[in-house]
Protein backbone atom coordinates (compact mmCIF):
# COMPACT_ATOMS: atom_id res chain seq x y z
CA UNK A 1 0.00 0.00 0.00
CA UNK A 2 2.81 2.42 0.85
CA UNK A 3 4.51 1.70 -2.46
CA UNK A 4 1.30 2.24 -4.43
CA UNK A 5 0.55 5.52 -2.63
CA UNK A 6 4.09 6.75 -3.24
CA UNK A 7 3.93 5.97 -6.97
CA UNK A 8 0.46 7.51 -7.31
CA UNK A 9 1.49 10.73 -5.55
CA UNK A 10 4.75 11.02 -7.49
CA UNK A 11 3.04 10.01 -10.77
CA UNK A 12 6.20 8.07 -11.59
CA UNK A 13 7.69 4.66 -10.78
CA UNK A 14 11.18 6.11 -10.48
CA UNK A 15 10.15 9.01 -8.26
CA UNK A 16 7.92 6.74 -6.17
CA UNK A 17 10.84 4.33 -5.76
CA UNK A 18 12.99 7.13 -4.38
CA UNK A 19 10.27 8.04 -1.86
CA UNK A 20 10.17 4.52 -0.41
CA UNK A 21 13.89 3.78 -0.78
CA UNK A 22 13.51 0.97 -3.34
CA UNK A 23 14.74 0.36 -6.87
CA UNK A 24 12.36 1.09 -9.78
CA UNK A 25 12.26 -2.58 -10.87
CA UNK A 26 11.33 -3.64 -7.34
CA UNK A 27 8.53 -1.08 -7.25
CA UNK A 28 7.28 -2.27 -10.63
CA UNK A 29 7.16 -5.87 -9.35
CA UNK A 30 5.29 -4.81 -6.19
CA UNK A 31 2.62 -2.95 -8.18
CA UNK A 32 2.26 -5.80 -10.68
CA UNK A 33 1.89 -8.31 -7.84
CA UNK A 34 -0.75 -6.15 -6.18
CA UNK A 35 -2.72 -5.82 -9.43
CA UNK A 36 -2.52 -9.58 -10.00
CA UNK A 37 -3.81 -10.30 -6.51
CA UNK A 38 -6.69 -7.82 -6.88
CA UNK A 39 -7.45 -8.88 -10.44
CA UNK A 40 -7.72 -5.29 -11.64
CA UNK A 41 -5.56 -2.59 -13.20
CA UNK A 42 -4.64 0.16 -10.71
CA UNK A 43 -2.24 2.22 -12.81
CA UNK A 44 -2.61 2.99 -16.50
CA UNK A 45 0.85 3.62 -17.92
CA UNK A 46 2.49 4.27 -21.24
CA UNK A 47 5.91 5.55 -22.27
CA UNK A 48 4.97 9.14 -21.46
CA UNK A 49 2.65 9.11 -18.46
CA UNK A 50 1.23 7.20 -15.55
CA UNK A 51 -2.21 7.72 -14.03
CA UNK A 52 -4.58 5.98 -11.68
CA UNK A 53 -7.53 4.08 -13.10
CA UNK A 54 -10.93 4.61 -11.48
CA UNK A 55 -10.43 1.42 -9.43
CA UNK A 56 -6.92 2.58 -8.59
CA UNK A 57 -8.15 6.00 -7.41
CA UNK A 58 -10.66 4.41 -5.03
CA UNK A 59 -8.12 1.90 -3.78
CA UNK A 60 -5.46 4.56 -3.15
CA UNK A 61 -7.92 6.60 -1.05
CA UNK A 62 -8.68 3.48 1.01
CA UNK A 63 -4.96 2.76 1.32
CA UNK A 64 -4.27 6.25 2.66
CA UNK A 65 -7.01 5.88 5.28
CA UNK A 66 -5.82 2.40 6.31
CA UNK A 67 -2.18 3.48 6.55
CA UNK A 68 -3.17 6.47 8.66
CA UNK A 69 -5.22 4.21 10.95
CA UNK A 70 -2.22 1.89 11.22
CA UNK A 71 0.09 4.75 12.17
CA UNK A 72 -2.36 5.89 14.84
CA UNK A 73 -2.73 2.34 16.17
CA UNK A 74 1.06 2.03 16.46
CA UNK A 75 1.28 5.37 18.24
CA UNK A 76 -1.52 4.36 20.60
CA UNK A 77 0.28 1.12 21.40
CA UNK A 78 3.50 2.92 22.29
CA UNK A 79 2.13 6.11 23.89
CA UNK A 80 -1.03 8.09 24.58
CA UNK A 81 0.02 10.90 22.26
CA UNK A 82 -1.57 10.43 18.82
CA UNK A 83 -0.70 13.20 16.38
CA UNK A 84 -3.48 14.65 14.22
CA UNK A 85 -2.59 14.12 10.56
CA UNK A 86 -4.14 13.85 7.13
CA UNK A 87 -6.81 15.77 5.24
CA UNK A 88 -9.85 17.10 7.07
CA UNK A 89 -12.99 18.29 5.27
CA UNK A 90 -15.23 20.74 7.13
CA UNK A 91 -18.44 22.51 6.09
CA UNK A 92 -20.36 25.49 7.46
CA UNK A 93 -22.77 28.19 6.27
CA UNK A 94 -20.92 30.86 4.28
CA UNK A 95 -21.13 33.76 6.73
CA UNK A 96 -20.62 31.62 9.82
CA UNK A 97 -17.54 30.15 8.21
CA UNK A 98 -16.11 33.52 7.26
CA UNK A 99 -16.73 35.12 10.67
CA UNK A 100 -16.04 32.25 13.08
CA UNK A 101 -14.66 29.14 11.42
CA UNK A 102 -11.82 30.44 9.22
CA UNK A 103 -10.00 32.26 12.08
CA UNK A 104 -10.30 29.10 14.17
CA UNK A 105 -9.08 26.89 11.30
CA UNK A 106 -5.93 28.94 10.76
CA UNK A 107 -5.06 28.66 14.46
CA UNK A 108 -5.74 24.91 14.45
CA UNK A 109 -3.55 24.34 11.39
CA UNK A 110 -0.72 26.35 12.93
CA UNK A 111 -0.84 24.04 15.97
CA UNK A 112 -1.17 20.83 13.89
CA UNK A 113 1.31 20.97 10.98
CA UNK A 114 0.51 17.46 9.68
CA UNK A 115 -3.15 18.30 8.96
CA UNK A 116 -4.44 19.78 5.70
CA UNK A 117 -7.98 21.13 5.61
CA UNK A 118 -10.66 21.74 3.00
CA UNK A 119 -13.35 24.21 4.15
CA UNK A 120 -16.61 23.92 2.22
CA UNK A 121 -18.57 27.12 2.97
CA UNK A 122 -22.03 26.85 1.41
CA UNK A 123 -25.57 27.86 2.36
CA UNK A 124 -27.02 24.42 1.73
CA UNK A 125 -27.34 21.22 3.71
CA UNK A 126 -24.33 19.09 2.80
CA UNK A 127 -24.71 15.31 2.94
CA UNK A 128 -21.67 14.49 5.07
CA UNK A 129 -21.45 10.83 4.06
CA UNK A 130 -21.94 11.32 0.31
CA UNK A 131 -19.58 14.31 0.11
CA UNK A 132 -16.89 12.94 2.41
CA UNK A 133 -17.25 15.64 5.08
CA UNK A 134 -15.68 14.97 8.48
CA UNK A 135 -17.11 17.87 10.51
CA UNK A 136 -20.06 20.22 9.92
CA UNK A 137 -21.41 23.30 11.66
CA UNK A 138 -25.20 23.14 11.65
CA UNK A 139 -27.64 25.89 12.69
CA UNK A 140 -31.16 24.82 13.64
CA UNK A 141 -32.75 21.64 14.95
CA UNK A 142 -31.02 18.48 13.79
CA UNK A 143 -32.86 15.66 12.03
CA UNK A 144 -32.48 12.12 13.31
CA UNK A 145 -29.29 10.59 11.94
CA UNK A 146 -26.40 8.36 12.85
CA UNK A 147 -24.13 11.38 13.26
CA UNK A 148 -22.67 12.65 16.53
CA UNK A 149 -23.33 16.24 17.61
CA UNK A 150 -22.23 18.68 20.30
CA UNK A 151 -24.42 21.68 21.12
CA UNK A 152 -22.08 24.68 21.26
CA UNK A 153 -24.53 27.56 21.54
CA UNK A 154 -27.72 29.30 20.43
CA UNK A 155 -28.39 32.19 18.05
CA UNK A 156 -31.52 34.27 17.39
CA UNK A 157 -33.26 35.53 14.27
CA UNK A 158 -33.30 39.31 14.77
CA UNK A 159 -34.75 42.36 13.02
CA UNK A 160 -32.34 45.29 12.88
CA UNK A 161 -31.66 48.60 11.20
CA UNK A 162 -29.35 51.60 11.44
CA UNK A 163 -30.18 53.85 14.44
CA UNK A 164 -30.39 56.90 12.13
CA UNK A 165 -33.01 55.12 10.00
CA UNK A 166 -35.06 54.25 13.10
CA UNK A 167 -34.88 57.84 14.33
CA UNK A 168 -36.22 58.99 10.97
CA UNK A 169 -39.10 56.53 10.49
CA UNK A 170 -39.79 55.45 14.07
CA UNK A 171 -39.12 52.17 15.83
CA UNK A 172 -41.66 49.41 15.16
CA UNK A 173 -43.68 48.53 18.27
CA UNK A 174 -45.54 45.49 16.92
CA UNK A 175 -44.45 42.88 14.34
CA UNK A 176 -47.01 44.11 11.78
CA UNK A 177 -45.36 47.56 11.85
CA UNK A 178 -42.44 46.24 9.77
CA UNK A 179 -44.72 45.80 6.76
CA UNK A 180 -45.04 49.57 6.37
CA UNK A 181 -41.29 50.24 6.46
CA UNK A 182 -38.55 49.87 3.82
CA UNK A 183 -36.67 46.62 4.15
CA UNK A 184 -33.94 44.57 2.51
CA UNK A 185 -34.09 40.78 2.46
CA UNK A 186 -31.50 38.11 1.71
CA UNK A 187 -32.51 35.07 -0.31
CA UNK A 188 -29.45 33.14 0.89
CA UNK A 189 -31.11 31.64 3.97
CA UNK A 190 -34.43 29.82 4.05
CA UNK A 191 -34.51 30.49 7.81
CA UNK A 192 -35.13 34.19 7.18
CA UNK A 193 -37.49 34.47 4.20
CA UNK A 194 -40.49 34.00 6.51
CA UNK A 195 -40.41 36.48 9.40
CA UNK A 196 -41.79 34.71 12.46
CA UNK A 197 -42.63 36.43 15.73
CA UNK A 198 -43.97 35.23 19.06
CA UNK A 199 -47.07 37.13 20.18
CA UNK A 200 -48.28 35.86 23.53
CA UNK A 201 -48.42 32.09 23.24
CA UNK A 202 -48.83 32.10 19.48
CA UNK A 203 -46.29 32.34 16.69
CA UNK A 204 -47.27 34.51 13.73
CA UNK A 205 -45.58 34.52 10.33
CA UNK A 206 -45.21 37.56 8.11
CA UNK A 207 -44.22 37.46 4.45
CA UNK A 208 -42.68 40.86 3.71
CA UNK A 209 -42.37 42.10 0.14
CA UNK A 210 -39.10 44.04 0.18
CA UNK A 211 -38.17 46.58 -2.46
CA UNK A 212 -34.59 45.34 -2.24
CA UNK A 213 -33.75 41.64 -2.49
CA UNK A 214 -30.12 40.51 -2.40
CA UNK A 215 -28.43 37.14 -2.74
CA UNK A 216 -26.21 37.26 0.36
CA UNK A 217 -26.68 37.97 4.06
CA UNK A 218 -23.67 40.29 4.10
CA UNK A 219 -25.17 42.42 1.33
CA UNK A 220 -28.43 42.76 3.29
CA UNK A 221 -26.49 43.79 6.39
CA UNK A 222 -24.45 46.33 4.43
CA UNK A 223 -27.63 47.86 2.99
CA UNK A 224 -29.18 48.09 6.47
CA UNK A 225 -26.02 49.74 7.83
CA UNK A 226 -26.29 52.48 5.19
CA UNK A 227 -29.78 53.29 6.47
CA UNK A 228 -31.79 51.72 3.63
CA UNK A 229 -34.23 49.91 5.92
CA UNK A 230 -34.89 46.94 8.16
CA UNK A 231 -33.42 43.50 7.62
CA UNK A 232 -33.80 40.15 9.35
CA UNK A 233 -30.68 38.08 9.90
CA UNK A 234 -29.19 35.83 12.56
CA UNK A 235 -27.84 37.45 15.70
CA UNK A 236 -24.26 36.25 15.22
CA UNK A 237 -24.13 37.88 11.78
CA UNK A 238 -24.63 41.39 13.20
CA UNK A 239 -23.10 41.02 16.68
CA UNK A 240 -20.10 43.16 15.70
CA UNK A 241 -22.19 45.97 14.21
CA UNK A 242 -24.65 45.98 17.10
CA UNK A 243 -21.75 46.23 19.56
CA UNK A 244 -20.35 49.18 17.58
CA UNK A 245 -23.74 50.95 17.51
CA UNK A 246 -24.03 50.79 13.71
CA UNK A 247 -27.11 48.57 13.90
CA UNK A 248 -29.91 48.34 16.45
CA UNK A 249 -32.09 45.32 17.14
CA UNK A 250 -35.84 45.97 17.36
CA UNK A 251 -38.87 43.88 18.40
CA UNK A 252 -36.76 41.79 20.80
CA UNK A 253 -39.85 41.10 22.93
CA UNK A 254 -41.40 39.21 20.02
CA UNK A 255 -38.44 36.98 19.10
CA UNK A 256 -39.06 33.29 18.58
CA UNK A 257 -37.09 30.45 20.12
CA UNK A 258 -33.35 30.68 19.60
CA UNK A 259 -31.77 28.22 17.18
CA UNK A 260 -29.17 25.71 18.41
CA UNK A 261 -25.68 25.59 16.91
CA UNK A 262 -24.10 22.14 16.69
CA UNK A 263 -20.73 20.75 15.73
CA UNK A 264 -21.63 17.54 13.89
CA UNK A 265 -19.24 14.75 13.00
CA UNK A 266 -19.21 11.18 11.79
CA UNK A 267 -18.71 8.97 14.81
CA UNK A 268 -17.29 5.50 15.17
CA UNK A 269 -15.58 3.17 17.57
CA UNK A 270 -12.42 5.27 17.38
CA UNK A 271 -12.32 8.76 15.95
CA UNK A 272 -9.26 9.78 13.93
CA UNK A 273 -7.12 12.17 15.92
CA UNK A 274 -7.67 14.93 13.33
CA UNK A 275 -11.46 14.76 13.82
CA UNK A 276 -11.38 14.41 17.61
CA UNK A 277 -8.98 17.30 18.14
CA UNK A 278 -10.72 19.60 15.65
CA UNK A 279 -14.16 18.94 17.17
CA UNK A 280 -12.80 19.59 20.67
CA UNK A 281 -11.10 22.77 19.45
CA UNK A 282 -14.29 24.06 17.82
CA UNK A 283 -16.49 23.20 20.79
CA UNK A 284 -14.30 24.95 23.37
CA UNK A 285 -13.89 28.09 21.26
CA UNK A 286 -17.55 28.40 20.21
CA UNK A 287 -18.84 27.84 23.74
CA UNK A 288 -16.66 30.71 24.94
CA UNK A 289 -17.90 33.15 22.27
CA UNK A 290 -20.67 35.42 23.58
CA UNK A 291 -21.98 36.03 20.04
CA UNK A 292 -23.04 32.37 19.90
CA UNK A 293 -24.60 32.20 23.36
CA UNK A 294 -28.05 33.73 22.96
CA UNK A 295 -30.37 32.43 25.68
CA UNK A 296 -32.89 29.95 24.20
CA UNK A 297 -36.35 31.56 24.49
CA UNK A 298 -39.10 29.29 25.81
Amino acid sequence: MKVLVAVAEAESFAAGARLVGMSPPSVTRVIAGLENRLGTLLLARNTRSLRLTEAGRRFVEDCKRILMDLDEAEELATSNNIRPRGNLTVTAPVMFGELFLIPLITEYLAANPEVTLNALLVDRLVNMVDEGVDVAIRIGELPESGLQAINVGHIRPVVCAAPAFLERVGRPQQPKDVLALPMVMSSASTLLTEWQFKVGEAVIALHPKPRLMVSSNQAAINAARTGWGLTRVLSYQVAEWVAKGELEIVLEAFETTALPVHVVYQGGKRLPAKVRTFVDYCASRFMADSALQAAPVT
